[in-house]
C-alpha cells in the first residue's frame, strides 16, 4: 500500500506539471498555457521583480534592462528595456512565456511575437491588490502556486496592518514629483496616489487625466501642499529640493516639509513597494503631527 501511494503521489506531481494552466491578465485576457512555464521572458523590471516573488525566478531566462531586483537578476540576458525591445533577442530564447509590460512596451513588437505563437500575459497592476492578484497569477502560469500564495498573503497583511494603521487620520495635501526636468506628477490614477491615499494623504493633481502629466511649478506654488515628496534613486546626488527653496511662501518650505522615499520601490508595482509605503506614510505623518 505504501508503494502504491508514493507512486500515485507521483503521478499526481506529473499531472500537475503538465495540466494546462489558464489565468486572467491586466488586459481581461485569458492566458492559456499546455503546462506551467519553463522558460520565461521578462519585459519589464517590475515584471521581473513580480516573477523572482513570485517564485518563478529559476524559469526567468531573459529581462528587460533595469531588472536589477533581485540582484540575481542581473545576471540574465537582457532583451532590449521598454519601447526598444530587441524581438529576435527574445525568439531566441524559445520562450513558452512572455510577460510584458501592458502601457511600456510598444505594441508593435509585442505583436510580432504573438505572430511567432508565444503566448504573453500582460501585466500592469491598476490597484494594491492588483500585485498581489500579479503575483497569484505568474506563479500559477509557472507552477510555484505556493510560493506565490505565501507572497500574495504576506503582502496583503502588510497592506491590511497599514491601512489600519493610518485609517481616519487627518488628511495632508502632497505634491509628489516623478522627475525635474520636466516637472512631471501623478494623476489619481497612478499607483503612488493609491498608496498616499492609503495614507490618508490627498494628491493635489488627483484629477489631471494623464497618468504621468508634465506640470508648471506655478501650478503647484498655486496649491501650496502641505508636503513636497520626490522620489530617491540609488546613486544621484543632485539636490532636487533647490528648485522648491526658493519659493520662500510655499508652506511645505516654511515647514522644511520636503521628503523623499526609494523611488525603485515605490515606483514599481511590486511588494517591494509595500516597503517604501511604510516610509511614505511615516513622512506624512510626520507632517500631520507638526500641524
Amino acid at each position: 500500500m505504501k508503494v502504491f501511494a508514493a507512486i500515485s503521489g507521483l503521478v499526481f506531481l506529473a499531472t500537475s506539471a503538465s495540466a494546462a494552466v489558464t489565468v486572467k491578465d491586466d488586459a481581461g485576457r485569458a492566458v492559456t498555457l499546455d503546462r506551467p512555464a519553463q522558460r520565461i521572458v521578462s519585459l519589464s523590471p517590475h515584471i521581473t521583480e513580480l516573477l523572482f516573488a513570485a517564485g518563478a525566478g529559476p524559469r526567468v531566462v531573459a529581462v528587460s534592462g533595469y531588472s536589477d531586483w533581485p540582484p540575481v537578476a542581473r545576471k540574465l540576458p537582457h532583451i532590449g528595456s521598454g519601447a526598444g525591445l530587441n524581438v529576435e533577442a527574445i525568439v531566441a530564447q524559445q520562450p513558452d512565456l512572455v510577460v510584458a509590460w501592458l502601457s511600456g512596451n510598444a505594441k508593435p513588437q509585442l505583436h510580432q511575437l504573438e505572430q511567432f505563437g508565444i503566448p504573453i500575459f500582460y501585466s500592469e497592476p491598476h490597484d494594491i491588490d492588483g500585485i498581489a492578484n500579479n503575483l497569484l497569477a505568474l506563479g500559477r502560469l509557472a507552477g510555484s502556486e505556493e510560493t506565490a500564495e505565501q507572497a500574495a498573503s504576506a503582502f496583503r497583511k502588510g497592506v491590511s496592518d497599514l491601512r489600519a494603521r493610518y485609517a481616519d487620520r487627518r488628511p495632508v495635501t502632497v505634491f509628489y514629483q516623478i522627475w525635474a526636468q520636466p516637472l512631471m506628477t501623478i494623476n489619481g490614477r497612478h499607483m503612488i496616489s493609491h498608496w498616499l491615499r492609503l495614507c490618508g494623504a490627498e494628491n493635489i493633481f488627483a484629477n489631471l487625466p494623464d497618468l504621468a502629466p508634465a506640470i508648471d511649478p506655478e501650478a503647484v506654488l498655486k496649491a501650496d501642499p502641505d508636503v513636497l515628496i520626490a522620489g530617491r534613486y540609488t546613486g544621484k546626488r543632485t539636490d532636487w529640493t533647490l528648485r522648491w527653496r526658493q519659493w520662500k511662501g510655499l508652506r511645505a518650505v516654511q515647514k522644511h516639509h520636503l521628503y523623499t522615499v526609494p523611488a525603485d520601490m515605490l515606483e514599481r508595482q511590486t511588494p517591494r513597494a509595500l516597503q517604501a509605503a511604510k516610509e511614505l506614510c511615516e513622512d506624512i505623518d510626520a507632517v500631520r503631527r507638526s500641524r
